[in-house]
């Protein structure tokens, strides 16, 4: 994970993709307008273009609401912690979402951003739980948090959803998890450093700690032929008393 990534400029990229869908949005309110009929048509080949203009395209403020959010917080998320990937993921996942869409979808007009949100919420989850990298796990666990009732809508619950573009996304992002798990950020490998106390044991793991060497003085004072204990052995004495003798005078007459 790149540390010198800042977050805000990040979020301008999510805006590049949101302010659209707003543009578009006010375009048919102001010119009482439906744009509907540029959504996804499957099987049909001019509902591909669907797969290009049918993100931009929502029913009614709250679909667009509901999507602007999440756009924002999964987009941002994606390009701060997978920068190197994350223009692949996301112009990728956008294409490949459409088609699929396209191809499993029933015959009606599919439109929305809810695509994307499932293809982005795939790929944050899943690759933070495949990478275990502790702090993209959390990311997962944090965004499952937010958006985990998002799953229940890959199911056909409601007639009016598109559970089947919702489905495509999810798979999207998924798969991409899985292509590119080798690929963006990696956890750091632990180096272990070796300490003074780790080489008392074996290689087996037995405490085997150094043999203490006895003082090389001690030996020394010990050992007869030292040189230095025969100088402590001569060492005159710090007093010393002198006696001087002196034969008396009467002794000697004596003696005559």
């Amino acid at each position: 994970m790149d540390t010198n990534v800042k977050l805000i400029p990040q979020l301008h990229k999510a805006l590049l993709f949101v302010i659209p869908m707003w543009v578009v949005y006010i375009i048919e309110i102001a010119l009482n307008r439906n744009f509907n009929n540029f959504g996804i048509y499957p099987e049909k080949f001019y509902g591909l273009r669907g797969v290009l203009f049918s993100p931009f395209l929502h029913g009614d403020i709250n679909h667009l609401f509901n999507n602007t959010v999440p756009i924002l917080v999964l987009t941002t998320i994606l390009f701060f912690f997978y920068r190197k990937i994350a223009n692949k993921v996301f112009f990728y996942g956008f294409f490949l979402t459409g088609i699929l869409t396209w191809l499993l979808a029933q015959d009606n007009y599919h439109i929305g951003a809810s695509g994307i949100v499932y293809m982005l919420f795939g790929f944050v989850f899943f690759s933070g739980i495949i990478r275990k990298h502790f702090r993209l796990t959390a990311i997962s666990l944090m965004v499952i948090f937010l958006y985990g009732s998002m799953f229940w809508y890959i199911f056909p619950i409601e007639d009016k959803i598109s559970w089947e573009g919702h489905l495509s996304g999810l798979i999207i992002g998924l798969l991409f998890a899985v292509i590119y798990r080798k690929k963006g950020p990696k956890p750091k490998e632990f180096t272990f450093s070796k300490t003074e106390f780790d080489t008392w044991f074996d290689q087996d793991g037995n405490f085997s700690p150094p043999i203490e060497e006895e003082n090389d003085e001690e030996e020394d004072d010990l050992n007869e032929n030292n040189p230095k204990r025969e100088l402590i052995e001569i060492q005159k004495p710090k007093y010393q008393v002198k006696y001087l003798y002196k034969k008396s005078n009467n002794i000697d007459e004596n003696e005559k």
